[in-house]
C-alpha cells in the first residue's frame, strides 16, 4: 500500500540499519512523542501521519524517516515494508495517539462510531499483528468515561464486559481486546507538569506489556509544590523570558475583545475585570455552568501554562500572553510544548498552532521513552507512593477495573483531588 496525501509521497525509511531498540510511530503529528522518546534513547523508524502539513514538518526535519498515511490502509507487512525492516524483525515498541475527538467531553463524543473512534481500534489490531514488546497509547481524559459506541460494521466476537451506553465502556473494551490478545494493560492520568513540562496537560497514558505483565506508572520527575523532595513545577517565565519579540509570529485577537484584555494583568481572566465590563465581556456566557476560567485569560509567569488547545483566540480557551496585548505566538506555544527552536513547522500560522497544540508535551515524551527503556532492560522502576498523578483520583487501571465491573458510573468516581 503506498498513499499520496497532497502530493506529500509516502517513503520507505532511507536506511536499512537497525538500532538496538526498533520503535515506530503512529498518528504522528507534529512529532513531540517522538523528539521526547528520541531524548531517552529511542529513535522512531517510521511515522504514519495523514495530515498534509504535519507530514511535510516529519520529513523536513527527519528526511530518511519511513512515513505512511492513515493507518487503515496499510497491513502489518506494508508498516514492515515502510520501516524497512526484515520480515521477522522483532518490534520494540509502538507508540500513537489516536485522534481525541470521538472520545474528548469538548465533542459529540461519538467514541467508535466515529472514523476516528474507528482508528484507534485499528491502531490496536495493527498492535496485535505486530506483536510489539511494548505498546503506548496516548489520549484525553474523556476516554475514562466515554462510552461504548460499536462501529456499525463490526463483529467483535466476544461479550461486552459492560453495556455500550455506560460510561467507561469504550475504554473497557479496548483493555478487554488489548488482554484477550495477551497483552497486560496499565494507565493512569497523568499531569505533563508532573513530568517537567511547563504546562499543566493531562493524558492517559496506557502501557501494554506483549508479556501480560502490569508496567508501573510513570515516574514523576516535579511536583506542584515541591513534595516528595522533587523540583516544583516549570513555569511559563522560565521558558519564555528570553525569546526575541521581533521575531515572534502570531495570530490576533479582534479589537473587541481586545479592548477587555488590556484591563487585565498576568495570571488574571475575565472574573478580574470590573463587574460592568465582565457583562459587557461575556454577554450570554454570563449564564453558562462552570468556571468558565478560560474566558479572557492572560497566562502568569510565576505558573505552568495551561493546557495549550489548537487556537489561542478561541474564546472559551484564551491564551493571552502575560503582559503583551497578544496571543501566545507559535515560538511560544513550541516552547511551552518543548519543541526545539530550530524544529521546523510547516504550513499558515493556523496550521502550526494545530500541530503544536495537538502534540504530546516533549517532556511527557521523554518520560515515556526512560520508562519503556527500563521496561526493556529489566530494570527497576522508582514508583512514589501516594503521588497525586493528576487532579482526580480514581484513574488507575484497578479502580477502573473495579467501577466497571460493579456496573457504577465511571464518570461519577473521577472525583477533582483539589
Amino acid at each position: 500500500m503506498s498513499s499520496k496525501i497532497n502530493l506529500v509521497e509516502d517513503q520507505i525509511r532511507k536506511s536499512d540499519k537497525i538500532p538496538k531498540i526498533v520503535a515506530l510511530s503512529f498518528f504522528s503529528g507534529a512529532m513531540g512523542l517522538d523528539i521526547g522518546l528520541s531524548k531517552a534513547g529511542i529513535k522512531v523508524l517510521l511515522a504514519s501521519e495523514i495530515e498534509p502539513n504535519a507530514r511535510r514538518t516529519i520529513l523536513t526535519n527527519e528526511p530518511n524517516i519511513g512515513l505512511i498515511g492513515d493507518i487503515s490502509d496499510y497491513s502489518a507487512e506494508d508498516i514492515r515494508k515502510y520501516a524497512n525492516l526484515p520480515k521477522n524483525q522483532e518490534i520494540d515498541v509502538m507508540v500513537g495517539g489516536p485522534p481525541c475527538q470521538a472520545f474528548s467531553t469538548a465533542g459529540k463524543r461519538e467514541s467508535f462510531s466515529d472514523a476516528r473512534g474507528n482508528v484507534f481500534l485499528t491502531y490496536i489490531d495493527r498492535i496485535l499483528e505486530l506483536r510489539p514488546k511494548y505498546a503506548v497509547i496516548e489520549n484525553v481524559r474523556g476516554l475514562l468515561s466515554a462510552a461504548y459506541n460499536p462501529p456499525k460494521k463490526e463483529s467483535f466476537g466476544f461479550a461486552m464486559p459492560t453495556p455500550k451506553n455506560e460510561k467507561g465502556g469504550a475504554l473497557a473494551y479496548i483493555i478487554k481486546k488489548l488482554e484477550d490478545g495477551g497483552y497486560g494493560v496499565s494507565f493512569n492520568l497523568y499531569n505533563a507538569a508532573n513530568y517537567g513540562a511547563p504546562q499543566k496537560r493531562e493524558r492517559i497514558v496506557i502501557i501494554c506489556s506483549r508479556d501480560g505483565s502490569k508496567a508501573p506508572y510513570l515516574t514523576p520527575t516535579h511536583s506542584e509544590t515541591g513534595l516528595f523532595n522533587l523540583p516544583k513545577w516549570r513555569t511559563v517565565s522560565e521558558v519564555l523570558n528570553d525569546l526575541d519579540e521581533n521575531v515572534q509570529e502570531y495570530s490576533k485577537f479582534s479589537e473587541k475583545r481586545l479592548k477587555f484584555f488590556r484591563m487585565l494583568k498576568a495570571g488574571q481572566y475575565w472574573k478580574d475585570l470590573p463587574e460592568e465590563a465582565q457583562k459587557e465581556a461575556m454577554g450570554s456566557k454570563l449564564q453558562l455552568g462552570g468556571g468558565k476560567t478560560g474566558f479572557f485569560r492572560r497566562l502568569a509567569w510565576d505558573l505552568p501554562s495551561p493546557t495549550l488547545v489548537t487556537d489561542p483566540t478561541m474564546p472559551a480557551t484564551d491564551l493571552c500572553h502575560p503582559d503583551k496585548d497578544r496571543p501566545l505566538s507559535v515560538q511560544e506555544y513550541k516552547r511551552i510544548q518543548e519543541f526545539p527552536d530550530d524544529w521546523k513547522l510547516c504550513g499558515d500560522i493556523k496550521a502550526k498552532y494545530k500541530q503544536v497544540g495537538n502534540a504530546v508535551p516533549v517532556s511527557l515524551g521523554m518520560a515515556i521513552g526512560k520508562h519503556i527503556v527500563k521496561l526493556l532492560e529489566g530494570k527497576k522502576v522508582k514508583q512514589i507512593e501516594g503521588f497525586p498523578y493528576s487532579r482526580y483520583v480514581n484513574t488507575d487501571v484497578d479502580t477502573f477495573k473495579k467501577l466497571v465491573m460493579s456496573k457504577k458510573e465511571i464518570v461519577g468516581q473521577l472525583e477533582l483531588n483539589f
